[in-house]
């Protein structure tokens, strides 16, 4: 099968490339946004939208129109890919998997991709790019099989690429047994039973990443905002919150892929609530006539829940499960940790506080999430029977496995 997968270094350049590279994001994203404004604007004068083709006339007549023929300084196939990038985005919209494009901000994902015409120089730590050169960059592994595209992006106040490859791998054997997995702020990852992967642990503890540098943000935070924008010592002080924004996320997303490629490596079917985060994530302040209640508490909880990257967590086990050959099962949480795994009976109050969980109909007592994970555990294997018996089913949540995994 061939396995689709991306490697990501950060970059060493000089300061001339440093500042081409700035140039080459700011000019995919001035054409990303008037690619989006000509688009709004046809559609507000009743005409029909511009295909990528049209587009690609359209940038041909912006880098001949003296005004814009700056852009003929970046390379033409990274201008492209914003247009193909955009037209993505409005197939997304149009199929209902996103919303509506939005406008590029400066500073924002500052990236810009090479689908051909780079070459990688491994023994010597550098990668050519066009109009750029050779820029070199920290060669932490060895990248397998043919590249497709790099794309360079910017982060933190530093450069990185990252290169796609495609690859051909023998397929998969799916190893283990199935577990059901509860998410929760106060424990990260319950399971159904203590793991030998987590030395006999039956959950994972929450790393909450940003509340262990929250502190120090609100502090860097303070500090820019008395600054006069856009001198000296406020572009300073910018880099050091952006420094910090950056060690949260990376120590966010170290901790996921740890816990992540030990449970796929060692089971062969995980099953997860099918969570929807950004529901449960949205703001309780409400409105100036009907104001929300609560509001602050429910602040509290908003950062908790998007501390936990639950929705990253997902992602990871979704692709990972694929190169192992396991299943990632979603069920509905409706009820599962209201739900009795010995008797069955369902009820609100048998969960009467946070942590703790007791059947008023049986006496069963446990632990909530571990009960929540028992029963996701049960949700999962009858949605899994009724994907493998083509059996009807709620389109509420799924089944993931693919013969071809993505990065």
């Amino acid at each position: 099968m061939k396995r689709l997968q991306a490697f990501k270094y950060e970059l060493r350049p000089d300061g001339q490339q440093q500042r081409l590279m700035r140039r080459f994001a700011g000019s995919c994203r001035f054409v990303f946004n008037k690619a989006l404004a000509l688009q709004k604007e046809r559609y507000e004068q009743g005409e029909k939208k511009l295909s990528y083709a049209g587009l690609c006339k359209e940038l041909t007549q912006w880098k001949l129109d003296s005004a814009t023929e700056w852009l003929a300084e970046t390379p033409s196939q990274a201008l492209q890919q914003s247009l193909k990038d955009l037209d993505r985005a409005y197939t997304n919209f149009f199929a209902k998997r996103a919303g509506f494009p939005r406008f590029k901000k400066k500073g924002v994902s500052d990236s810009f991709r090479y689908p051909q015409g780079c070459k990688l120089d491994q023994a010597n730590n550098r990668l050519f790019l066009p109009k750029l050169g050779w820029v070199r960059y920290r060669n932490s592994r060895e990248v397998l099989g043919t590249v497709k595209n790099v794309t360079v992006s910017q982060s933190g106040g530093k450069w990185f690429v990252s290169i796609q490859t495609e690859r051909e791998v023998e397929t998969p054997t799916p190893k283990g047994d199935a577990i059901g997995i509860d998410l929760g702020v106060a424990r990260f990852a319950a399971f159904d039973r203590p793991l030998l992967a987590f030395e006999g642990e039956d959950h994972l503890k929450p790393l909450n990443s940003f509340k262990k540098h929250q502190a120090r943000l609100r502090k860097a935070q303070r500090a820019l905002s008395r600054k006069t924008k856009f001198s000296n010592n406020w572009k300073k002080a910018k880099a050091r919150v952006q420094r910090i924004h950056a060690q949260i996320g990376n120590a966010r997303r170290d901790y996921l892929h740890k816990a992540t490629t030990a449970i796929s490596q060692n089971h062969a079917m995980v099953c997860i609530e099918d969570l929807q985060v950004r529901n449960m994530s949205a703001s309780a302040a409400g409105t100036l006539d009907q104001p929300g209640r609560n509001v602050r508490a429910k602040s509290g909880l908003n950062r908790s829940i998007l501390d936990q990257g639950w929705f990253e967590f997902r992602r990871q086990l979704d692709y990972k499960l694929q190169w192992s050959g396991g299943w990632l099962v979603a069920v509905p949480p409706r009820n599962t940790s209201r739900t009795c795994p010995a008797c069955g009976h369902v009820s609100a109050e048998n969960r009467q506080t946070q942590a703790q969980f007791h059947c008023v109909d049986c006496g069963f007592k446990e632990n909530a999430d571990t009960v929540g994970a028992i029963n996701i555990l049960r949700a999962g294997h009858a949605r899994f029977a009724c994907e493998v018996s083509d059996a009807p089913r709620s389109p509420a949540a799924g089944t993931h496995r693919s013969d071809s995994a993505a990065a």
